[in-house]
């Protein structure tokens, strides 16, 4: 579903702040499978996740997505295909409309629009049993302004208008870190409910080395802008955090994903 070869990306280039974030990632992710990738702060991880969305161009390197190639596809045109969740619970949707307005415009994303548009009844429906299945009671607040809904409301309600259309693939960037371990715990065993109910292409950027074990069927791990450890299938289901820490203690410096 996702195939790159050889990309290279650095930032202020041939200034004092010149920093090199992807130093020639081949990363392939078949259909249906789940990704779960952990680093340290600056090891990659975003710019990885900004390449493959289109929201920065690659130095050197290609992106083939679906098999089609999209390396310079402008990110505007590859939203369609994509689904992504970032860490700020507000980044998802629009706080001035409502529950159903935010899911309606999910819903539309990629499909030509009018002047007018609205939410009919079948849609509506088909908004408040999807709604159900986050247990938050908001498929009885449809007409509520998103504004009100609490950080955790809000994220949960962006894993579903990302995943409404079913995209070829879902990105996640460390979309539970701002939220509290309770709710961060919700929010990622819907994630898992979602993403395997519909086979979906995932890619999950994770500060916490325990979801990156946890789930997905697949784990790599950045390290300045390089691939160093790769596992997947029985080998990642029998890591655990106390072996990866042995392993790549030197290059984890970073005491969220040490603790």
């Amino acid at each position: 579903m996702i195939k790159a070869k050889g990309l290279k990306k650095t930032f202020n280039k041939g200034t004092i702040d010149e920093k090199v974030a992807i130093d020639g990632i081949d990363l392939h992710v078949s259909k249906g499978n789940f990704v779960t990738v952990i680093g340290s702060n600056g090891a990659g991880k975003t710019t990885l996740l900004n390449l493959i969305s289109g929201t920065v161009e690659p130095d050197a390197g290609e992106i083939f997505l679906d098999g089609s190639r999209v390396t310079h596809l402008p990110e505007h045109k590859r939203a369609k295909y994509l689904g992504r969740i970032f860490q700020n619970p507000l980044t998802g949707t629009a706080a001035s409309m409502t529950i159903e307005e935010n899911l309606a415009m999910a819903d539309l994303r990629g499909q030509p629009r009018g002047l007018r548009w609205g939410v009919t009844k079948a849609r509506r429906d088909f908004y408040r049993e999807k709604l159900k299945m986050l247990e938050l009671g908001l498929e009885d607040r449809l007409k509520e302004s998103v504004s009100m809904l609490s950080g955790g409301q809000r994220q949960s309600l962006t894993l579903l208008m990302a995943t409404l259309s079913l995209p070829k693939l879902l990105l996640l960037d460390e979309h539970t870190a701002a939220l509290d371990p309770k709710t961060a715990q919700r929010v990622m065993d819907l994630t898992d409910k979602i993403v395997r109910e519909n086979n979906l292409t995932t890619i999950m950027v994770t500060h916490n080395m325990h979801q990156a074990i946890r789930y997905g069927n697949s784990m790599i791990m950045l390290h300045e802008g390089r691939i160093i450890f790769d596992s997947e299938g029985d080998s990642k289901r029998a890591l655990t955090v106390e072996e990866v820490v042995r392993r790549f203690g030197a290059d984890l410096k970073d005491e969220t994903l040490l603790s």
